[in-house]
């Protein structure tokens, strides 16, 4: 066999194959000896058609075979004598096989970039030091409260006012014809003075008594996240069927109490907020510190990323937030998106992660990085946690799927050689650039 390699780019290349005459002859030899046994041809006896008769009624089914074969194993064997470590597919259009000839075809195909040794001993990161405020818990309490709060019915003749919850019914028009992305909604809770749909209609309702219909103008901001109704004007028809005042609970030992059978008493739910809070703020920190690292580590390389990588990464993202919109029951499409525009808008991004996950493999390779049972086990263990599953669930999941427990084992591994640059940094802690920026205005 007779392979060459063209270098499109340093991780596009195009293997030119050919196969002799010979193992061709034999391949088509096989393929019909096998076919006789098995075909049935009238006129002849089980196994006894003879070639000739086979290659009339069979040729176009046997020769596509015979090229798959052929292609495949070429492939195979071409990567082995050129030590190339492909990272997707290959890209083949099977030419016409022709008996007593070579079979020469094309194989495109991208390879994972070559990367210099990375140094990551001693390099310098900022950790900022969060700490918590009592605002940050009494924020966390009145939010709490919100989700306990009571709606209750406003009896006295009163109008409309901010902090009211106005139970309507609304429809949009434009140039006098209903508006398809505000059709008729009927008993539509609204928070005045959120701005939930937009500000105009809020401050519409002010002033309005129950019962009461009115005609509202609404002017949509340019960036509203529904594109079919950015910077457009409509009159709203809206009726007002009933006014409702929000009844917070106080914030007590009972409150704790009604929230959760865990707490007996308000200390109790503080220092869960708290514990979610530093926690959160962990997350933060480690967050920051690998941005730090990964902006490090793509300094020092300078490589082309293979398409098809960045493409695979690309779906991951898309359904991420396809599967986000789904949790909320919404669509891409009522959200004015589409598969190809967020595609556009993350390709950057998927292909920054890209050169994140190489940086990372290279760095294991580079360390000779390995996991012990005992780590798998604990990156189960917390994965367990993550999703409140149970551990012998996600042990049977990955036990049925040795695909995903490779991933699973890469994902513990970056995580490893991302502990192992933090550990050999100089690490200075600092105060928290926000925290930072409003201690400046004070002063």
């Amino acid at each position: 066999m007779k392979v060459t390699v063209e270098d499109q780019s340093s991780v596009k290349k195009v293997l030119h194959i050919e196969v002799p005459a010979d193992v061709v002859g034999r391949e088509l030899d096989e393929a019909y000896n096998e076919m006789k046994k098995s075909v049935k041809v009238k006129g002849f006896r089980p196994g006894k058609a003879p070639r000739s008769v086979l290659e009339r009624m069979y040729r176009k089914e046997v020769h596509a075979d015979v090229s798959s074969k052929l292609i495949q194993e070429g492939f195979l064997a071409a990567l082995k004598l050129n030590d190339l470590n492909v990272v997707a597919p290959p890209k083949v259009t099977p030419p016409e096989l022709k008996e007593n000839s070579a079979y020469s075809f094309d194989a495109f195909v991208e390879v994972r970039p070559e990367i210099a040794d990375v140094q990551f001993k001693g390099i310098a990161l900022n950790k900022s030091k969060y700490t918590i405020s009592e605002e940050e818990i009494d924020l966390q309490l009145k939010m709490l409260q919100r989700n306990l709060a009571q709606n209750k019915k406003i009896e006295d003749d009163r109008p409309v006012q901010n902090g009211d919850i106005a139970i309507i019914d609304y429809e949009g028009f434009k140039d006098g014809l209903p508006h398809e992305a505000t059709q008729k909604t009927e008993n539509f809770n609204v928070k005045v003075g959120e701005g939930r749909v937009v500000k105009d209609l809020d401050e519409g309702l002010v002033g309005m008594k129950a019962g009461e219909a009115k005609e509202i103008n609404v002017t949509f901001p340019e960036d509203y996240f529904n594109k079919d109704l950015a910077n457009q004007q409509l009159v709203f028809k809206v009726k007002l069927h009933e006014i409702r005042e929000e009844i917070l609970p106080p914030i007590d030992d009972e409150f704790a109490k009604n929230l959760s059978d865990q707490f007996t008493t308000l200390d109790a739910l503080k220092d869960k907020i708290k514990d979610n809070l530093q926690s959160g703020y962990n997350k933060r920190m480690e967050q920051e510190l690998n941005e730090q690292v990964f902006t490090h580590l793509l300094s020092q390389a300078s490589f082309e990323v293979p398409d098809s990588m960045t493409e695979v990464e690309l779906e991951h993202i898309l359904k991420d937030a396809e599967r986000s919109f789904s949790y909320s029951n919404r669509t891409l499409e009522e959200m004015g998106l589409s598969r190809q525009s967020l595609a556009e808008k993350y390709r950057p991004v998927a292909e920054k992660q890209v050169r994140r996950h190489l940086m990372l493999s290279k760095l294991i390779d580079q360390e000779k990085l390995t996991l012990t049972n005992e780590e798998v086990d604990k990156g189960m263990q917390e994965m367990a946690d993550t999703y409140r599953q149970p551990l012998d669930n996600i042990k049977a999941f990955y036990e049925n799927d040795k695909d995903n427990l490779g991933a699973f084992k890469h994902m513990l591994l970056e995580k490893k050689a991302l502990k192992l640059i933090i550990d050999s940094a100089v690490v200075s802690e600092v105060e928290p650039a926000a925290k930072a920026e409003e201690t400046q205005a004070t002063e």
